[in-house]
């Protein structure tokens, strides 16, 4: 060895700059077909978002038809005037005038159904609707169907339509009008609660609940009553085609039974619903299946989006004018 140096050396090739990767050619199109299937998956959202939009406001009625229509108009809960909203247990008179005008105007709709579920309302109420009814019938036949209940403001309503079906046990009739008055004037006297009031008339606080009715006030009552039940007897003989005394011989109060009210005249036959859409296409002189059209059919929109914004969105809130009136509570 002396001396020498032994070494050993593993050839690994020359040394030189460390090697770029290499890198593969794009396949030419690759990014354009990425931007295509963004835009298919944007499109199929927007699709399904305003598909969803449509199911819950949209009005499938409007789509356009050529087909001769009956129309299905909903008279469901306790009539009064006003603009409350859908959906609250009251059938406003100005959604279902509308909805009468509407299917009026409609050249494709033939015949008109009132779908009734109601026991009762206010005498404006049913006069205002009885007023679009009698329009209507000026250009085609409106038919009545009544379901569970279709008794005094909802009859009143009834009586002026060309044809009346009840179900055998549909509660109907309760003819007549009642003017409710509270007094409180016992729970005031208890309470040490008094009164001043200062007036232009005698009879300018009446019905007030601080007080009963004066003996005038409840003869004037009276007068107000039998006015209104008047018009009321006066509407079912003319729609109905019975004179005012054999009116008035049912007119007490009473309700009747759907089969019962078919003996007295009140209503021209049993049946349900459909049987009303085919009586109503029969009148309306439509030739094989009629296509029904539902103008205010409860929808997912009024369930979900049908009620107030206020803090108290009780329906009772909404009519305390009328419920809690100084005037009383008057009903038809």
């Amino acid at each position: 060895m002396g001396g020498t140096e032994l070494t050993s050396q593993i050839d690994n090739g020359p040394v030189g700059p460390a090697e770029a990767p290499v890198l593969k050619p794009r396949k030419k199109g690759s990014g354009a077909g990425r931007v295509f299937i963004y835009l298919l998956v944007f499109v199929g959202l927007l699709t399904i978002i305003g598909g969803s939009l449509f199911v819950i406001f949209g009005d499938f009625d409007t789509l356009p038809m050529d087909s001769d229509k009956v129309a299905v108009i909903y008279v469901q809960g306790i009539m009064i005037t006003g603009n409350l909203p859908g959906g609250l247990g009251y059938a406003t008179s100005e959604e279902i005038s509308k909805s009468i005008q509407d299917a009026a105007d409609d050249k494709n709709v033939k015949a008109i159904v009132l779908r009734i579920n109601s026991p009762g309302g206010t005498p404006a109420s049913a006069q205002e609707i009885v007023s679009e009814i009698k329009k209507a019938q000026e250009k085609k036949p409106v038919v009545i169907s009544m379901g569970d209940v279709a008794a005094s403001a909802a009859y009143y309503i009834s009586a002026p339509a060309d044809h009346i079906i009840a179900n055998p046990d549909t509660m109907t009739g309760s003819i007549g009008v009642i003017w409710v008055f509270e007094n409180s004037s016992r729970y005031f006297d208890e309470e040490g609660v008094e009164y001043y009031v200062a007036k232009s008339g005698d009879f300018k606080d009446m019905g007030a609940n601080w007080r009963g009715l004066s003996d005038a006030e409840k003869q004037y009552s009276e007068e107000v009553v039998l006015e209104a039940y008047g018009r009321f007897i006066d509407e079912i003989a003319s729609g109905r085609g019975l004179n005012r005394s054999e009116v008035k011989d049912m007119a007490d109060g009473r309700i009747y039974t759907g089969n019962r009210a078919v003996e007295l005249g009140l209503v021209d036959e049993t049946g349900n619903l459909y049987d009303a859409i085919d009586v109503a296409a029969k009148l309306g002189g439509i030739e094989g299946e009629p296509t029904v059209s539902y103008k205010n059919k409860p929808s997912l929109s009024r369930i979900l989006f049908g009620s107030t914004e206020s803090t108290d969105a009780r329906p009772e809130s909404l009519v305390r004018y009328l419920f809690e009136s100084p005037f009383g509570f008057f009903e038809a």
